[in-house]
């Protein structure tokens, strides 16, 4: 692919600084069943090419599905009229340092290709997760469905780059709504995405999780309400990835500290000056950017401007070292970031986006944690969410908790929430989990921009416990 792009290169006609070719394919199945019936059944395939010029210190990028070469000098022309455009307004100049020559390629690692399974395979498998997840009179509702896409993207450029990266990545869940007299709870999965091939649809493991659903589900009718109180908190994976994402993520993003975002995303609490002096959180908190880790769902090698991946941490003992900003973003700030610029498509420009955020592991094991709490809550799954626009104060529901009292798991708590702000938050951390309570998650869906990208995005966390954090009850 990246030889083909090399001759469409070869081939435009232009007076830019700086020219760069990026192809993108996609191919997305969702599959779902629902009580044991064939649900949604969709395909959907895009494919295009992005063009990317370099003019008198600007860049201008237009995107075509019409992949001739006519196409493609069409697009080459609008872009470098756009630059000209830029130009005249004096924006911020750049130039071909912010796209490095790099070459190479990346491939998803899976155990299993996704064509290995048939799409009446895939529908098989659902619906005998759904007859097993509504195997009791309590569950009036059960589904479960993957989300199976398959991306190639390849890079081009007048500098020399090429490369092309291929991607396997597969979401799913399992979902159970029980019911008696006025009480409803739902229990599910959780939405967990990541880099998969077929293993990740192995019926007997899903079985396995089915069976913990559809009784955790029914075993919340008749748990007690959550108290109201400041307690301990212990957030297992399933919740705890969102949390980071929304409260460590976001409000790390450069453009967004730049404001490049406050009009639709909204902006951070966080400031340039804060780099290197923030205590973002205890010294037990270690956040590294690691698009480099193996099946984590935004792994790759180059980000969308052509940069190598690389880990880095972005808070180090609880101190806030860099932000999640690209190579454009470093060099209008000024501030350290990461290989993170981004897109979502073939006709969108990359922007500075979450990849694999993580907390590292630390030393505790999950029982030695409830050993050590005379009273907490320990929460799984999210439920709901609510964060303002500079990613501060927080509020989530929950779909499943337990009591502990005593460094004893005593009971089975429903409708637990919690809210605090992100700073005191992070710094009441006063246990992080170690390796084997490290699981990867990710979503799909984390929207940003104008016209919005929807991109993936991994999460892989151990379980953390918080001292002195507001929790309360009530259905959300």
């Amino acid at each position: 692919m990246t030889f083909s792009l090399t001759r469409a290169l070869d081939k435009l006609s232009h007076d830019a600084d700086w020219v760069g070719i990026r192809h993108y394919r996609e191919q997305t199945a969702f599959r779902m069943a629902r009580n044991g019936q064939v649900g949604r059944n969709t395909t959907q395939t895009q494919d295009g090419m992005m063009v990317e010029v370099l003019k008198d210190g600007q860049f201008a990028y237009v995107g075509t599905s019409d992949l001739s070469q006519a196409g493609l000098q069409a697009a080459c022309d609008q872009a470098l009229s756009l630059c000209r455009a830029a130009t005249r307004l004096n924006l911020f100049p750049f130039d071909t340092s912010v796209r490095p020559n790099e070459s190479g390629e990346y491939v998803s690692p899976v155990d299993q290709p996704l064509d290995e399974l048939s799409p009446r395979e895939i529908q098989a498998r659902l619906i005998e997760l759904t007859t097993r997840l509504k195997a009791h009179e309590r569950i009036i509702e059960a589904s479960a469905w993957a989300m199976l896409t398959q991306t190639r993207i390849a890079f081009a450029s007048t500098g020399g780059a090429r490369w092309v990266q291929d991607f396997s990545i597969v979401t799913r869940d399992l979902i159970a709504t029980a019911k008696r007299d006025t009480e409803i709870q739902r229990r599910s999965l959780g939405m967990q995405g990541r880099q998969w091939g077929a293993e990740s649809l192995e019926l007997d493991t899903l079985l396995i999780e089915a069976d913990r659903i559809r009784e955790q589900a029914v075993e919340l009718l008749s748990a007690a309400e959550c108290p109201t109180e400041t307690t301990d908190l212990i957030l297992m994976p399933d919740q705890l990835y969102l949390q980071v994402h929304e409260s460590i993520g976001h409000p790390l993003e450069l453009d967004r500290i730049l404001g490049d975002e406050r009009n639709y995303a909204g902006w951070s609490f966080v400031s340039p000056e804060d780099f290197g002096r923030l205590r973002f959180g205890s010294e037990l908190l270690n956040v590294s950017f690691d698009p480099t880790l193996p099946g984590e769902m935004a792994s790759y090698a180059f980000d969308d401007n052509g940069v190598r991946a690389n880990k880095a941490l972005l808070i180090e003992q609880g101190i806030l070292k860099r932000g999640i900003g690209g190579i454009e973003s470093q060099t209008r700030s000024g501030l350290p970031g990461v290989s993170c610029a981004r897109s979502a498509s073939w006709n969108r420009p990359p922007l500075d986006r979450m990849a694999n955020i993580n907390i590292e592991p630390g030393e505790s094991s999950l029982a030695d944690i409830i050993a050590a709490t005379e009273r907490g809550i320990l929460m799984h799954t999210n439920r709901s969410w609510s964060i303002d626009d500079y990613r501060n104060k927080f509020q989530f529901g929950c779909e499943y908790a337990q009591l502990i009292e005593d460094g004893t798991l005593t009971g089975t708590l429903r409708n637990p929430n919690y809210r605090g702000a992100t700073v005191p938050f992070w710094n009441s951390l006063t246990h992080v989990g170690n390796a084997d309570t490290f699981e990867a998650w990710g979503s799909p869906y984390c929207g940003k921009a104008e016209p919005n990208q929807a991109i993936r995005v991994g999460h892989a966390i151990p379980v953390c416990k918080f001292r002195g954090i507001e929790v309360f009850g009530g259905a959300q």
